[in-house]
């Protein structure tokens, strides 16, 4: 019979009960999923027998598929920074729908503040202020999105922290006042032409930098700090928490305004990775988001979850999308495809939840 009697103050341990950390199940699910487009590959007859990820034809300098690799790595870079405010909201026990409308308000906003006087040599024909909004320094856009981000995520705390409104009310009700935002800003019309100091921001592999940097940042601070202690305290259990001693309205409010900075600092990168703003920028990016944080392992109930995850998850987001134009899906079935991914990653982590009830 095997001692479980191991541990102190009436406490045993059982071996059988240990699980693997939830990051390695999606990690290796990552790897299944590289393996099952390699597979498509070799096996769809009108592949030709192509690669998914690995140089076949000798055009890069390694084994991989360097630009393959570099697609996917961007495409979800810029989703990945709203996604990293979008798993403090839902472990908080919160969710928050408003930060795809607010990429597009906020990269008109800030476009605006980030424009150059000349245009091969003339006048910005895209002008939208007069000439003392030309050519600033590159810290007042910056400014100028980031308070707007604060301000509206201030605004989706304070009505869920202070009214009661449920989260999904709120900031469903901010999606369309932001959505409105950016399509009354110029009337429609896009802004272009920023100076080179601001489109240096998203240049290149930027936009991965910043997503890497961002993630480190947001892991050390949601593990070994009170912000981070406080967050999972609420999401697990709002009562315990408030009867604890925490301040569960203004932690609310901060939640949501970090959110909403990091969706605004990604409309930043966003609108100077493309060297213009539009006003239907950020559309699905909310559901992109937590969709990536749901299959990264965050509970919807809150309480559960972690950045690794979440990176893990948008790489897994980044490869699906990937593979499915790699093997020539259609686009209204990659959306149905998705769609279906986002649903059994929710019914999986219910599961999750079930089974954890029952060891516990």
């Amino acid at each position: 019979m095997a001692d479980a009697s191991q541990g102190t103050g009436g406490l045993t341990f059982d071996s059988k009960r240990r699980a693997w950390p939830n990051e390695l199940n999606i990690f290796f699910a990552l790897i299944l999923i590289i393996l099952a487009f390699e597979a498509a590959g070799q096996l769809l007859p009108y592949m030709n027998g192509q690669s998914f990820l690995f140089d076949t034809r000798d055009r890069f300098d390694s084994i991989f598929n360097e630009a393959r690799l570099r697609i996917i790595i961007l495409q979800v870079a810029i989703i990945g920074i709203i996604a990293l405010g979008v798993t403090q909201v839902i472990i908080s026990g919160g969710i928050d729908l408003s930060s795809g409308p607010l990429v597009g308000a906020t990269a008109m906003i800030v476009m605006s503040f980030a424009q150059t006087e000349l245009v091969n040599g003339g006048p910005n024909p895209k002008a939208v202020f007069g000439d003392w909004a030309f050519d600033l320094p590159v810290i007042v856009p910056l400014i100028v999105g980031l308070s707007f981000g604060a301000f509206i995520g201030a605004i989706n705390g304070s009505l869920i922290a202070y009214t009661k409104i449920p989260p999904f009310i709120a900031t469903l009700g901010m999606f369309l006042i932001c959505r409105g935002i950016a399509q009354a800003w110029t009337r429609g019309q896009p802004v272009s032409f920023p100076t080179e100091s601001y489109a240096l921001i998203g240049k290149g592999m930027m936009p991965v930098y910043l997503f890497l940097a961002l993630a480190i940042l947001f892991h050390f601070i949601l593990k070994y700090t009170v912000y981070g202690k406080h967050t999972y305290a609420i999401g697990s259990n709002e009562d315990a928490a408030r009867m604890s001693g925490i301040n569960v309205k203004r932690h609310k409010v901060l939640v949501y305004m970090i959110a909403s900075m990091l969706a605004a600092f990604a409309a930043i990168v966003l609108s100077s990775k493309n060297l213009t703003a539009q006003s239907g920028m950020g559309i699905f990016y909310e559901l992109y988001a937590i969709a990536m944080a749901v299959i990264g392992g965050v509970s919807l109930t809150g309480g559960r979850g972690s950045i690794i995850g979440t990176v893990l998850g948008a790489m897994v987001f980044g490869v699906i999308q990937s593979g499915f134009t790699y093997i020539k899906l259609d686009a209204f079935y990659q959306l149905m495809a998705m769609g279906a991914i986002i649903i059994g990653a929710v019914v999986l982590d219910k599961v999750r939840q079930e089974r954890a009830a029952m060891r516990s």
